[in-house]
């Protein structure tokens, strides 16, 4: 929790004491479902928490904002995300059942009422966004198309509606269609830790 504070020192205390239930929620569900990998337990907050906050130092979402969170898994980056910005909208998707029970039940012993979490692929979604988020689901050649009909036409935001992608290793292959209007960010221009080094955050206007 020290890391979240570290890079987060303006949290509110509700926003302290949400943070700080993270770990024992995740590993209670974790010991029933797992959407973690026990390796990557140790390091709970600075690979799934601040991974997931490293969208909020590329862009402080005003209230009102909607944001798809596709792939989600076990709740990242949308959880951590939901507690940082109170006042934003944020709906949770995966295709796998087990991972959104997990998302409802994190949410609910958290009292996020900024959270609706839901079993449904991408593609089938009809409802518009300001943006998608999402940490390294497939690549963005792939991604792009599934949601692309779900970016809303009014921007709210300092950055223009779009994509905000969490990824890793190089990503010039990737980017190629996009490269005149993708924005890549180094992580390790905001986070010191290790971790950080070949991670990036993308933004995609659409």
């Amino acid at each position: 929790m020290e890391i979240i504070r570290k890079y987060f020192p303006h949290l509110s205390e509700t926003q302290i004491e949400l943070f700080t239930q993270l770990e024992p929620l995740y590993a209670e569900w974790n010991a029933q479902i797992n959407v973690i990998s026990r390796k990557d337990f140790s390091e709970f907050y600075e690979r799934h928490v601040l991974h997931s906050l490293a969208i909020a130092k590329l862009i402080r979402f005003v209230g009102k904002t909607k944001i798809l969170d596709v792939g989600t898994g076990g709740g990242f980056p949308g959880i951590p995300l939901a507690i940082l910005f109170p006042d934003v909208d944020f709906h949770l998707v995966d295709s796998i059942g087990k991972k959104i029970k997990v998302v409802n039940g994190v949410a609910a012993s958290l009292g996020l009422k900024n959270v609706r979490a839901e079993q449904i692929r991408a593609e089938q979604l009809k409802d518009k966004y300001d943006f998608v988020v999402s940490r390294a689901v497939t690549r963005l050649p792939e991604f792009v198309p599934w949601i692309q009909k779900n970016i809303s036409k009014k921007n709210l935001n300092a950055l223009p509606n779009g994509v905000i992608y969490l990824k890793g290793g190089d990503l010039t292959q990737e980017i190629k269609p996009y490269r005149k209007k993708v924005f890549v960010q180094d992580l390790s221009e905001y986070f010191e830790e290790e971790f950080f080094e070949t991670k990036k955050v993308l933004h995609l206007p659409l």
